[in-house]
């Protein structure tokens, strides 16, 4: 789809085609032929244009004509005068207090009756048409009541050993002190624009291809465009050329893709994630990041500091789990040990025999059935799942309880044997740990559909 811009023209050559640029831009953007050029139009004009964006260039299509301007001077609002005089307003603001009721005729209350000479059957009467009394004195007659009111008639207040016993309070356990959340790496630009501005322009379009995704981003683009234009009549366009392009580029693209990855990773190196500087070191090996003396020298320094900062973080994590087993939270040691920041180092006895004692001591008849389903759930996939062990099940397990062990019973069997399930034949797979749900909430109603009317010409984004 044609899209519209406004161009400049820069100059008239002998054939008489004109060379245009974008309004504003610095260099040529391409030719176009004289016919679509209008007549007395010189050096320096704007026009708005539209032009189709391929991957070899911008091609002109038609020039549009120039908006008219718009001559209607602005509407003003007119102040007529007012015909009659103009008088003021004044207000006077009352006084404060209760001063304007001290000149009031106090009310003659001689002739209402004492209250002390009121009886019992005026009140019984005054009860029975109240239906408000009528409750309040049934319920003062509820069994129960009268042990609240005293010789008097008085109410008064319940003694302790009245009061209902009171659950203990929850005490959770104390937090564990929270390390500072690992960044994930951003790479700039700063390299990848260096190798794209300079290429020539009629290059860009394919390198851009090509670090957004290769190769094939490059061989679809080639076909998607060549299958528009076999419909609209037109040559295809060579895609061997183009790809041939593309694959000279690769190099020189990925070198400074991996160096914007690397400048990054230094720049955020205490506090950037692990498994990101991991996958920038482990980039450095390609040969074609490594021909280079700059690179190596920069993967070199990569990879020092993934060892120091595996160590560091390695002795961070044994530390986490100790400190998780001083305040009894088991569950959170369980699952600590898990995570470990490097693969295939031997998780240390010193270590895990505490654990093992936790979590095995944690196991207890007097435990709900939900406690022993988070338990066994972090204990499986724990480098000593192998080690724990049941002093005594529960006396009634539950269904939940029995699922999970059934389901884990290939990494715990022997927490599953204590609880009297089937063990499962050897040779079954191992499960993997469960993914945290998250909470549902109501679906959203849908919104009513737009009833403003549509752009006449979208804005359509080019392609490349």
């Amino acid at each position: 789809m044609p899209r519209r811009m406004e161009i400049e023209l820069t100059s008239e050559r002998p054939d008489g085609s004109w060379t245009w640029r974008a309004a504003g831009a610095r260099e040529p953007k391409g030719v176009m032929p004289a016919d679509l050029v209008p007549a007395g139009r010189r050096v320096g004009h704007v026009l708005r244009v539209e032009a189709d964006m391929e991957i070899d260039g911008i091609t002109i299509v038609t020039v549009l004509p120039e908006r008219a301007k718009d001559d209607r001077s602005p509407q003003r609002i007119e102040l007529l005068p007012a015909e009659r005089p103009f008088e003021a307003v004044t207000s006077q603001l009352a006084a404060k207090g209760r001063s304007d009721r001290s000149d009031r005729p106090r009310r003659d209350r001689g002739d209402r009756p004492d209250r002390g000479d009121r009886g019992r059957g005026e009140r019984r009467e005054r009860t029975e048409r109240d239906p408000r009394r009528t409750e309040r004195t049934e319920r003062d007659a509820r069994p129960g009541r009268d042990d609240r009111r005293g010789p008097d008639g008085e109410r008064r207040r319940p003694r302790d050993d009245d009061r209902r016993p009171r659950r203990a309070p929850f005490t959770a356990p104390p937090e564990l002190p929270s390390r500072p959340k690992p960044r994930r790496l951003k790479p700039g630009r700063t390299h990848r624009s260096e190798v794209l501005a300079a290429l020539p322009e009629a290059h860009r379009a394919v390198a851009e291809r090509v670090l957004q995704g290769g190769i094939p981003a490059v061989r679809q683009a080639v076909k998607e465009q060549n299958e528009r234009l076999r419909a609209e009549g037109k040559e295809e366009i060579p895609a061997q050329n183009l790809l041939d392009m593309a694959e000279r580029l690769l190099p020189q693209l990925r070198v400074a893709e991996w160096r914007d990855r690397a400048d990054a990773a230094l720049k955020d190196l205490e506090l950037l994630d692990l498994r990101d500087l991991r996958s920038v070191v482990v980039a450095s090996d390609d040969p074609v990041v490594a021909r280079d003396d700059s690179t190596r020298a920069l993967a070199a320094q990569l990879r020092e500091a993934l060892v120091s900062k595996q160590e560091r973080e390695h002795q961070q994590w044994l530390a986490d789990i100790l400190a998780a087993l001083a305040v009894g939270r088991v569950v959170r040691a369980l699952k600590l040990s898990s995570q470990p920041p490097k693969a295939g180092v031997p998780f240390p006895a010193d270590v895990a025999a505490p654990l093992v004692a936790a979590a095995s001591a944690a196991l207890t008849p007097v435990e709900p059935p939900e406690r022993w389903v988070a338990l066994l759930e972090a204990a499986a996939f724990s480098p000593v799942h192998t080690a724990v062990t049941v002093q005594a099940p529960p006396a009634t397990p539950g269904d939940e309880l029995l699922a999970t062990a059934r389901r884990l019973a290939v990494l715990i069997p022997q927490v599953a044997t204590a609880l009297g399930v089937d063990l499962p034949p050897p040779g079954t797979p191992a499960p993997k740990p469960l993914r945290p749900t998250r909470p549902t909430e109501p679906r959203r109603p849908a919104r009513p559909p737009r009833t403003e009317k549509a752009e006449s010409s979208p804005p359509s984004t080019p392609e490349s």
